[in-house]
Formats: C-alpha cells, sequence, structure tokens
C-alpha cells in the first residue's frame, strides 16, 4: 500500500503525534513525516531511543488523550521493553500507544547476522507484551490496514497497545526526502586516516556503514581484520564495549570509532567513561548530524556540543576537526595524550554506491580479535 494511504488511515483515526528512530525499511514513512511536519509543529519528534520514544509518547498522551505513534526498527524492541512493562502496560499506568515497527530479519528472507535472531523473536516478543500485532507486506490492501486500525481501536480503549509491523517492500519506493549537511570531509576518507594513525592498536567501531568502511578499507591496504571489532549491531553501545577492552588492556591503545546517532542513543556511556578514566581510550565521533545508514533523518548532534558534553563528563582530551589535515594532526597528538580522549570529527553525509558490507562471520571477527588481544603487550 501508499505510505499516503497508511498515514491517511492512522490521522483518520485521530493518531497525529509521531516520535521515533529512523529504520531503512520505514524509509517512505520518515520521509512523509520530514515532509509533512516542520519542526515547529511538535507533532514530529526524532527521538534519542526507543524507550525515549516511549516515554515522550506516554507524555504526549497524559496531555492530550490521543493515541501517539512510535515508530522503530525490530532491534529497537529492547530499548523500549522497560518503559512498555514497567509504563504503559495495562498492570500499570494502560498507556495505548501504536507501534509502527520495521521486521528486519524476517524468516525466510536473507538479511545481516545482527537481525536474525531479533526477527524470529518479533511477533512473540509483542506478543509477550500485551501488544496486538498487524503484518503489512507487499500484498497488503488498504482496506485490511483500515479494518485492522478498527480493531486496535477497542484496544486503546482499554489502555492497551498495538503494532503494525512492515514487512521490507510493505510501502513502495516514492520520492525521497533530500538531506543534507554543510560538510565537506568524507568519512571513509576519515576512516582512513584512522586506520593509518593508529597501526598496532585496537579498534572498536560501531554499527552501520562505519563498521562497512572500516572492513573495506583494510582489504584495499591488504591488512588483516584481527585488530577490529566490527558491532555490526548493538547500536549506541561500541563505546562501553571499548571500555571493557580497555580496562582490561591498560598497556594498549583503544580506539572506539562511533557515530553521533550511536552516542547519542545511550549517552550515558560517556559519563561512564570518564568517571573511569582510561588512560588508553581515545573515543573518535564521526558526526554527520544524521541516522545515514537507515535513510539519513537528522540527529540531535547538529545542535548539542558532543565536545562539551565529552569534556563535562570527564575526558581528559577533547577537540573537533573538520578538515583531513586537522583530523591527521589530531590523530598524531592523541596518540601520546592520557586518555579517555575524544575527538569530534565532522564529515559529510553520503558513502560510495558500491560499498559492500564484511565478507567474514561474526564468529570470525570475535576469534580473531581475541587473538590479537592475547598477543604480547
Amino acid at each position: 500500500m501508499r505510505i499516503h494511504d497508511f498515514m491517511s488511515c492512522l490521522t483518520q483515526n485521530n493518531i497525529d503525534f509521531f516520535t521515533g528512530v529512523p529504520d531503512s525499511q520505514l524509509k517512505e514513512l520518515c520521509d512523509f513525516l520530514m515532509k509533512q511536519y516542520d519542526e515547529a509543529s511538535g507533532q514530529h519528534i526524532i527521538a534519542h531511543n526507543e524507550g525515549g520514544c516511549v516515554g515522550l509518547a506516554a507524555g504526549s498522551y497524559l496531555s492530550t488523550g490521543s493515541v501517539p505513534c512510535v515508530y522503530m526498527q525490530n532491534s529497537g524492541i529492547g530499548n523500549a521493553i522497560n518503559p512498555i512493562a514497567s509504563l504503559t502496560s495495562p498492570d500499570v499506568y494502560g498507556i495505548p500507544m501504536l507501534f509502527v515497527i520495521g521486521w528486519r530479519g524476517e524468516p525466510g528472507t536473507k538479511d545481516e547476522p545482527q537481525h536474525v535472531y531479533q526477527g524470529k523473536v518479533t511477533l512473540k516478543l509483542l506478543k509477550d507484551m500485551d501488544i496486538t500485532p498487524f503484518v503489512i507486506g507487499r500484498d497488503t490492501e488498504t482496506t485490511e490496514v483500515e479494518e485492522a486500525m478498527q480493531r486496535f481501536q477497542t484496544l486503546f480503549a482499554q489502555g492497551k497497545s498495538a503494532a503494525f509491523v512492515i514487512e521490507k517492500g510493505a510501502f513502495p519506493a516514492e520520492e525521497g526526502y533530500r538531506y543534507r549537511n554543510v560538510y565537506s570531509l568524507k568519512r571513509e576518507e576519515a576512516i582512513e586516516a584512522i586506520v593509518a594513525s593508529t597501526t598496532g592498536d585496537i579498534i572498536v567501531s560501531t554499527t552501520g556503514k562505519i563498521s562497512r568502511e572500516l572492513f573495506e578499507i583494510r582489504e584495499r591496504r591488504g591488512e588483516g581484520h584481527g585488530c577490529d571489532f566490527l558491532t555490526v549491531g548493538s547500536m549506541g553501545h561500541s563505546a562501553m564495549i571499548a571500555l571493557g577492552v580497555a580496562l582490561q588492556k591498560p598497556k594498549r591503545r583503544v580506539w572506539c570509532i562511533d557515530g553521533d546517532g550511536a552516542v547519542l542513543m545511550h549517552m550515558g556511556a560517556l559519563s561512564t567513561i570518564g568517571a573511569r578514566h582510561p588512560h588508553n581510550l581515545n573515543h573518535v565521533v564521526l558526526n554527520n548530524e544524521a541516522h545515514e545508514t537507515v535513510g539519513g533523518m537528522p540527529t540531535s548532534a547538529g545542535i548539542s556540543e558532543l565536545e562539551g558534553i565529552a569534556a563535562s563528563a570527564g575526558y581528559r582530551y577533547v577537540q573537533t576537526v573538520e578538515s583531513i589535515e586537522s583530523l591527521q594532526a589530531e590523530l598524531s597528538a592523541m596518540q601520546a595524550i592520557e586518555g579517555p580522549g575524544f575527538l569530534q570529527v565532522k564529515v559529510a553525509l553520503g558513502s560510495r554506491d558500491d560499498l559492500g558490507r564484511p565478507t567474514t562471520s561474526t564468529h570470525d571477527n570475535k576469534r580473531e580479535f581475541m587473538d590479537f588481544l592475547k598477543e604480547p603487550d
């Protein structure tokens, strides 16, 4: 069904507040919301993580009595479970919501390894949380969605929630929303500079295109992948993985290559790192002010001063760069500092059209990385 028809069905049922975390499978929905609602309207808010979206939606419902809509990739269900179970549940406050969930890793479809298990348990998780799902696929008719919405209205009146689970290709592609920023330094160029400056060091990279580009850079350079842990899932947790490694390997330099969306998703990690003050950890955030891997919707990192937040959290060395020359100079300087160090790199949106994905398995990555960590300090 067309995204316009889907959204008409929602708004005709008095759902007019939307909050979420972007998903590539929901690109048409995300683009529609960006076109339809300007920032001043307050009707659409991209939040830091899915649990925060549930809290935000709860506040909207308490203020208006209107059922809100929360959208996310199914990988975000984990972030949302706590407020669903302890806040919105009919056994607690009974705050109804409509969830729109992109179904990555749907059984029977090919997907990336981080989505396989989540895809298997998506519907079960929803049912376990007393959220009634309705799956929208390529052949779903608008009338079927309208009928599902009528059934959902009965649930909403009981303080229960429901979910539309969106299969791949359920919303036909339409002309997209154009996302842009003002920076010129390419992310892949920045990662290549990091690789060139960190020979022999340990790297933990975040999910999405950052890990994909890191893998291909190693391939081009004819290098192995053992020193890199590619966090292909677990968005927002790479910094804590890096901290765990740095604390256990205090004689070795550890670099976390992170993204702005990932940092925002679990920003408390900055405080934990600052409090533990690992002298050997450098945190590099490639900030394009967007959730680029899943379509390009903006993050709040264009407004938030991440370097100021890091300094306040206790990072000993904090800098921001926008050019390759400044980046190379800072990378050299950070080899000698007493950490933790924080380097924000402002980068452009976009990647190569032929960017691939890691050709080794996650289990191979884990094994090679652990072998690399066993090498003498």
